[in-house]
């Protein structure tokens, strides 16, 4: 048996994809997750063979949630998500899942792919690759990066200032530069488009 941990804060989404997945003679769904922190929790007390998490979960994401996983323990790991952002790509793939799949995938065919990624092969779903390989690259600065994803979590810029080490007028300078860069009206705009890139 494949023993399956199912993460994704839509309850009827969660609960039917478990359902469908218990169907399968070959897996077994061993618990079930509404947050990223719980998907953690559960991986650990149950250390299922793959957890299958949606990449936007509260309070983090599938993807904090899968390094924090495959940090401590040999499950696999697919990420899930109904907005496939070709920069998301990467960022799943350097957080160790081993597969990404949209979420338009049908039951029958997440079942093979699970048996797939069991066997040891990985799986990225082919429109996700195509639009990967003709993506911009990203023109934001390492820092500004880090600055945006802080940005993210609704922080001030003193905050962002403690948290990254830096004095605030310094942020408002990098906060200004990836505004430019992304022509966004504002600091959250910039964050968001970042985010929507799968930059952050």
């Amino acid at each position: 048996m494949i023993r399956l941990l199912i993460a994704d804060d839509e309850d009827l989404l969660r609960s039917a994809l478990a359902s469908l997945l218990a169907l399968e003679p070959d897996l077994e769904v061993v618990a079930e997750a509404a947050t990223s922190t719980d998907a953690v929790r559960l991986a650990r007390e149950h250390r299922p063979d793959i957890a299958v998490l949606d990449l936007e979960m509260p309070p983090a994401d599938g993807l904090r949630a899968a390094e924090e996983i495959r940090a401590d323990l040999p499950t696999k790991v697919v990420i899930v998500t109904r907005h496939a952002r070709p920069g998301v790509l990467r960022r799943a793939l350097a957080a160790g899942a081993s597969g990404f799949v949209a979420k338009t995938t049908p039951a029958a065919r997440l079942a093979e792919i699970i048996r797939d990624i069991a066997a040891g092969r990985r799986y990225v779903d082919p429109d996700i690759a195509a639009s990967a390989l003709t993506e911009d690259a990203c023109p934001l600065t390492a820092r500004e990066l880090d600055i945006l994803r802080a940005t993210r979590t609704g922080a001030s810029v003193n905050e962002i200032a403690a948290q990254v080490h830096l004095a605030p007028g310094t942020v408002r300078n990098y906060l200004s530069s990836a505004m430019a860069k992304l022509n966004a009206p504002t600091r959250h705009a910039a964050a968001h488009h970042a985010w929507q890139e799968g930059w952050i």
